[in-house]
């Protein structure tokens, strides 16, 4: 059977899983029964429905005219970098999706990048047509400019154009929705523009490492795209870990992707995505290879981490109440364990029993440690900082464009309160009552504005950052524009005493709630 290897790639809530879904359902890969039961299918771990993001890449199958196409989808936003950058490297062919009304976005930019930088086939998706006050020809012509800015190839930057909308599950080659009637126009364009896997069956075996997955029973999980040669269930295999050393392992069992499940194989050759396990302690980038002759693959290159915190155990007046998994052990264990998966997150051991862990960004470690107390996990972190380096002796400092759409009456206040953290605008402009800014920022300045920018714009605006350049420090450090309101002893909250304190400042907690002497619970 045929293959076509395609990676879902876009900004953030441009509509990547969305179309994914519309693409499974048109297919009949999905039971009826599983579309009830969720929403976006794809995006299935509980914080991803909570917050509306992609925050793990994911693989599907679909079959359509004989032909077997593996879909990855990846997250958009940009502290999940990680992920796109790993993933990518299973795919011969990408879908770019650029929004009708936004255009091409801060992270359109990234992942386009680094999906040129593989040499990847792109097929450009205007999508959300159905959007008012979408503009699909001009938002075409705005993705033309990013190609070139990114220094594609003249064949490249001549790139197919698909117009969707993946809500409504129709696409066609024109941005009349009138005359589409399904989402085929997409499947044909894949089949057309997206090349097969360079299929090297009579070489020895290289498959890439590039996801991991966990089965209570089968234990660790390696899912990778098989390069060259063949494998079979129950096989000898050579695992070639980031150091290059070489230790040899028998396959327990072999899977290839079937709709949003796994099939058992008895063999799978080059150009496929499969699932095999029996290599307890693979990690992500690291090589399979045939036993005679191990060739590794070349490592993945991930951007470095901008932001970093520091875990320690919970040693407050009220420490051990409330989870299950407390002691020093135990949170030593989980965040190197996490190291396994994501291969953005850097942990270092300090000297007091304390860990600094690096990050893409805040959400990034928000979201780390979001899922860490979910899971039960009880544990203190610092207030986030920025990594800075120093070259030839000058300390750099990270840097973020900042893109920012608000209505024209709330621009001032964004304006003024950029200015008052250092940033240098770059581009104004005002269309229908909205206001579109560009801004260049120090990561360290723009570290805690996001829910300020919230109650600024009445929760009517959107923000999107990503990551520019280290550049020289300017030597500014933000001051606090506010003191602290602290608890003076120990004891609940009451509302009578709220109301007392209210007008002095914002409180951070509601009525009945315990606090200890000293503890700031407001500002």
């Amino acid at each position: 059977m045929e293959i076509r290897n395609i990676a879902i790639i876009a900004h953030v809530d441009h509509g990547k899983t969305t179309l994914v879904d519309a693409l499974l359902r048109q297919s009949n890969t999905v039971m009826k029964k599983e579309i009830a039961d969720q929403g976006t299918i794809m995006d299935s771990n509980e914080l991803e429905r909570e917050r509306g993001i992609t925050i793990f890449s994911k693989n599907a199958s679909v079959e359509y005219k004989g032909v077997k196409i593996n879909i990855i989808d990846t997250p958009g936003h940009a502290d999940f970098g990680g992920e796109v950058e790993r993933v990518l490297s299973m795919a011969d062919g990408a879908l770019l999706l650029v929004d009708a009304k936004e255009g091409p976005m801060p992270q359109t930019r990234f992942v386009l990048r680094e999906a040129l930088k593989l040499g990847l086939k792109i097929i450009v998706i205007v999508n959300k047509i159905d959007k008012k006050g979408a503009r699909p020809e001009y938002v075409q012509g705005k993705t033309f400019d990013l190609f070139c800015e990114l220094g594609a190839d003249e064949e490249t930057a001549l790139f197919p154009t698909v117009y969707a909308s993946g809500r409504d599950g129709r696409a066609g080659l024109t941005p009349d929705l009138d005359k589409m009637t399904d989402i085929s126009t997409i499947f044909d364009a894949i089949l057309k523009y997206i090349p097969e896997p360079d299929a090297n069956l009579d070489k020895p075996l290289q498959m890439l490492v590039s996801n991991i997955g966990y089965d209570n029973y089968k234990g660790r999980i390696a899912i990778g795209k098989i390069h060259s040669g063949s494998i079979k269930n129950g096989q000898e295999i050579a695992h070639i870990d980031r150091d290059g050393v070489i230790t040899k392992y028998k396959i327990t069992s072999l899977s290839t992707f079937k709709g949003l499940g796994k099939l058992e194989e008895e063999e799978a050759v080059a150009g496929d995505i499969v699932a095999v396990t029996g290599v307890p302690d693979v990690n992500i980038g690291e090589t399979f290879a045939d036993p005679v002759t191990p060739v590794a693959l070349p490592l993945i290159d991930i951007e470095e981490p901008t932001v970093k915190m520091v875990f320690m155990v919970n040693n407050s007046p009220f420490g051990g109440k409330e989870g299950e998994f407390k002691t020093s052990s135990q949170i030593k264990a989980r965040l190197y364990k996490e190291l396994e998966t994501d291969v953005a997150l850097k942990v270092e051991d300090n000297a007091d029993g304390t860990w600094t862990v690096f990050g893409r960004g805040e959400l990034h470690l928000a979201i780390f440690i979001e899922r860490m107390r979910r899971e039960g996990y009880e544990f203190q972190v610092s207030r986030p900082h920025v990594v800075n380096k120093v070259v030839d002796g000058k300390k750099l400092t990270p840097y973020e464009k900042v893109y920012i759409e608000v209505p024209e009456t709330y621009s001032g206040v964004v304006i003024q309160k950029m200015g008052m953290r250092h940033a240098t605008m770059d581009n104004l402009e005002t269309t229908e009552g909205l206001t579109y800014l560009e801004f260049t920022i120090a990561t360290k300045e723009l570290i805690g504005f996001r829910s300020e920018f919230i109650t600024d714009t009445k929760g009517l605006g959107i923000m999107n950052a990503a990551f520019f350049e280290f550049l020289p420090d300017d030597g500014f450090t933000r001051e606090r524009e506010r003191g602290s309101l602290v608890a003076y002893e120990t004891g609940e909250t009451r509302l009578y005493g709220m109301t007392q304190v209210q007008d002095q400042g914002e409180l951070f907690i509601g009525p009945a709630v315990k606090v200890y002497k000293g503890q700031v619970v407001g500002q």
